[in-house]
């Protein structure tokens, strides 16, 4: 399987752009520009959309109104041009140097056109629940990394400690909430213009130069390369053009905050063209730290992306491109966010343990912003790549290879204990994941009545300790640990220094096959089967071994030791393969109504625990090392309609059920780190989601989406139990029918612009006013359901106002949270369960300016 991988390399990267070069021999390589206008001002429209019919080649107009389209089709052809506000209008173009007159319609809402199905279509004539934001918006909403997009598109949730505690999750499914272990794969695909990232690390990093976001919902397997169980994004860049551009962008806000971007393209050579972009941002901390005396929690990121497109003939385009981005925050840090009393001893709950040791909080408000955290904090993230993407017109379709290779180092420093105590000293979970990804897939008209894709997708993983993960407790933790009232717990320098280094290594490797098709039974209605086999195989070597803490051979002393850390080694391979699918029926009566339904089975594939094992009387629990893989069974029924010219409606409902759901899982034993993966036996999501837009007026338009979810264990018979019951006679309980964590019940957004033509410092353009606000209501913070372990409902309103000039210069000055709104992110408990628990705080008010120049 190995060797057939590297000749699969091989095919994408040698073979096939020589194989496709060599067909239909070159007879022209137009390059076709030309300007869009207003048909009866004469004014220049700046970001309406120009593709050519029946492809997914297109471009938006720059700050001159001005586009410039890269085709090995023969003129003449026909494009689509569309603007807000404006009629889409077809134009059968036959030369270059073209001038495209756009008639005002303030009665249409554009079309949004996405490419998630391999070919370039209406959001609305797609039979899959689908929101997509374009770049130009995210970046105007302070959107510049996933986490901030939640705020938009209600169905998505995220959740980050730091890094590499981060899930990105669509309608509460994807990956475990809490603190993650690396064993398991995401159910959420994360695309960047074709390519896969494998680590939900990667989601952390700040959007460069993006042209769109697609964000699909359930399971879409048959349509990319890597399964997804739960959904996708699916976001694509702006390509390199042969015309000349450039754009800039600084923006300066409280607390310090600079972010700077620009973005470059233009061609080399008559068949050469090149993007690079850059992304920057930095910002002071919003908690301070009375051990360090100085603020933490700080953005410290940077991000590069440079791209080539080659052009060797009429019918192929190669793009080579390479990226990097580095983080390098003054930590992650949490705030004690409150105190629970377990069913411990009384020497045992947290109260009593830092009166023993003379400690006092620095305050019980968590929204003071204040931590004492003693460790040191540090988050070393890094990740990047490199990727060749070959698209080449064969027949009525397209022949896609996608290959590529990532990386992601990470090398961090945390205070588990979330306090001012030298309880978890060291808490380094050092990693390194190299990737290669291989994806061939043919997209196109097979026949009058049938289209579709049909690809190969191959992933090599490696995950390794990088070189050795180190956690360690310090001089306090025995009081922490105390389990009995021997004096032998006292026992001077019993625990200083005592911890465990762990190496360890995954090698994944996995395989795909994958179809869909769309049959026109009739012009109105459709059958769309999709069809997937998987092949997953991975290997495992963990070993974990303690050192340090009181050098001793008196069995009691070894005894209190062991009950701490152990020494923990396995090693296995698992290989599966399972086959999966879907089937919709589409049903389209008019050009304003668009009705589906589907059904689907999907799989996620086995997982192991790389994070330590709990352990019974002494003994490791070995066989928690596997974890069984998901089967998701899921069906969805929805209604795209567009009621009036000016207004879209559309509605799914979904049920979505899970036999062996992953799940993390705290525990109360120090040497789980980061707790530990188990299976739920079955867990059940349905829901009901609405979006809409509405354009009152040429100057007023509204968005909004509302998502009602509801998530549970139907059946999880043996979960650990919560903070709370630490120390109740069994350590596990029966949580069926409680709540998933990390899903609020309702969640919503609306948006709203208004805008004004006028004249700012002599230039022409228009000014703006927009407000975006977000809610969501009560959720779960906790794996098992506890009454101390749930986040209140918030809302966020984040505004926006400006002038955006038609010369291509625009001023916003922006404020979030601009009510200051204090909420939580996140609640966890700390390690050892001895009552504290700790919370991501959100972000307080922020509030700068943003100037921005594009030619």
């Amino acid at each position: 399987m190995k060797h057939f991988f590297k000749l699969a390399l091989l095919i994408g990267v040698i073979l096939i752009p020589k194989f496709l070069s060599a067909q239909n021999a070159p007879t022209i390589n137009a390059t076709i520009s030309g300007r869009v206008v207003d048909s009866r001002t004469n004014e220049i429209l700046i970001g309406a959309t120009v593709s050519i019919k029946g492809t997914t080649n297109g471009a938006a107009t720059d700050a001159n109104g001005e586009f410039a389209l890269v085709t090995g089709q023969k003129l003449p052809f026909t494009v689509v041009v569309s603007f807000v506000g404006y009629q889409k209008k077809e134009v059968i173009v036959s030369g270059d140097k073209i001038e495209i007159r756009l008639d005002e319609n303030t009665n249409e809402l554009t079309d949004v056109v996405v490419t998630s199905r391999r070919r370039q279509e209406s959001i609305q004539d797609i039979p899959i629940p689908i929101s997509v934001i374009n770049g130009a918006k995210a970046e105007d909403a302070g959107a510049f990394n996933p986490n901030r997009l939640k705020e938009l598109i209600p169905s998505v949730q995220l959740y980050s400690s730091n890094g590499r505690n981060t899930t990105l999750n669509i309608r509460g499914l994807g990956s475990s909430f809490g603190l993650t272990n690396d064993g398991i794969d995401p159910g959420v695909g994360f695309y960047v213009d074709g390519v896969y990232y494998a680590r939900p690390a990667a989601t952390a990093i700040d959007f460069v130069d993006v042209d769109r976001i697609e964000v699909l919902r359930g399971p879409q397997g048959t349509l990319f390369g890597k399964n997804t169980t739960a959904g996708a994004f699916n976001i694509t860049t702006r390509a390199p053009s042969f015309t000349t551009g450039a754009t800039f962008e600084t923006s300066y806000g409280n607390y310090n905050y600079i972010q700077t971007k620009a973005s470059i393209t233009g061609p080399i050579s008559k068949k050469l063209a090149a993007r690079v972009s850059f992304s920057g941002t930095q910002r002071d901390g919003t908690i301070f730290n009375t051990t360090t005396l100085k603020p933490t929690n700080s953005l410290n990121n940077l991000g590069f992306r440079a791209q080539l497109l080659y052009t060797p003939s009429e019918n192929v385009n190669i793009t080579f491109a390479g990226d990097n981005a580095r983080q390098r925050p003054d930590g992650n840090a949490t705030v004690v966010a409150g105190v629970v009393t377990t069913q411990r001893a009384a020497y045992r709950q947290f109260n009593a343990i830092i009166a023993d040791l003379n400690y006092k909080l620095p305050t019980t408000n968590p929204f003071d912003r204040i931590t004492d955290a003693d460790a040191p904090l540090r988050v070393n993230n890094d990740f990047g790549g490199a990727s060749i993407n070959v698209d080449a017109k064969i027949g009525k379709g397209t022949l896609t290879s996608t290959t590529a290779w990532r990386y992601w180092i990470w090398d961090p420093t945390n205070d588990r204990d979330f306090i001012g105590l030298p309880v978890l000293t060291k808490s380094q979970g050092n990693s390194r994941h190299d990737q290669w990804t291989q994806e061939v897939r043919y997209a196109g008209q097979f026949s009058e009545k049938l289209s579709g894709v049909v690809g190969v997708f191959l992933i090599d993983q490696v995950l390794t300790s990088d070189p050795v993960q180190t956690e360690e407790s310090g001089s306090a933790q025995w009081r922490f640990a105390q389990s009995s009232t021997s004096a032998l717990w006292k026992t001077p320098g019993l625990f200083d220094g005592f911890g465990t280094k762990t190496t360890s290594r995954l090698h994944t490797l996995g395989a795909a096959v994958f179809a869909q098709a769309d049959w026109s039974i009739t012009d109105k209605l459709h059958l769309l089967p999709g069809l997937r086999f998987n092949y997953d195989k991975k290997d495992v070597d963990y070993k974990r071994e303690v050192y340090g803490g009181l050098q001793t051979t008196d069995p009691a002393l070894l005894a209190l030791k062991n009950g701490l850390y152990t020494n923990q080694a396995f090693n296995f391979s698992v290989n599966e393969n399972n086959v999966s699918g879907q089937i919709t029926l589409a049903y389209k009566p008019t050009k304003s109504l668009n009705a589906f339904a589907t059904y689907a089975n999907s799989y996620k594939p086995v997982g192991v625990n790389l994070g330590g094992l709990p352990t019974a009387n002494g003994v490791t629990l070995i066989e928690l090392a596997r974890v069984n893989p998901e089967y998701v069974t899921h069906y969805e029924v929805g209604i795209k309609t567009r009621p009036t010219p000016q207004t879209s409606l559309n509605v799914t409902i979904y049920n979505t059920d899970i036999k062996d759901y992953q799940t993390q899982v705290q525990t109360a034993e120090v040497g789980v780190n980061r707790g530990y993966l188990a299976n739920a036996e079955k867990v059940r999501v349905k829901g009901v989601e609405v979006d809409g837009s509405i354009r009152v007026s040429e100057h007023l338009s509204f968005t909004g989406a509302v998502s009602y979810t509801d998530g549970k264990y139907v059946s999880f018979k043996n979960a650990p139990i919560p903070l709370e019951e630490t120390g109740a006679a069994s350590a596990f309980k029966d949580i069926s029918g409680g709540d998933l964590p990390g899903i609020s019940k309702w969640a919503g957004s609306l948006g709203g612009e208004i805008t004004g033509n006028g004249k700012f410092l002599d230039l022409k353009g228009k000014y703006f006013l927009a407000l975006d606000a977000y809610y969501r209501s009560s959720f779960s913070s906790s794996a098992s359901p506890s009454k101390y372990l749930n986040i209140d409902g918030y809302t966020l309103l984040n505004a926006r106002v400006g002038f955006r000039a038609s010369n291509g210069i625009s001023v916003i000055i922006w404020s979030r949270n601009l009510t200051n709104t204090d909420y939580f992110e996140q609640l966890l408990p700390a390690a050892g369960n001895a009552g504290q628990y700790a919370a991501v705080l959100g972000d307080p008010r922020t509030y700068g300016v943003t100037l921005r120049y594009a030619f």
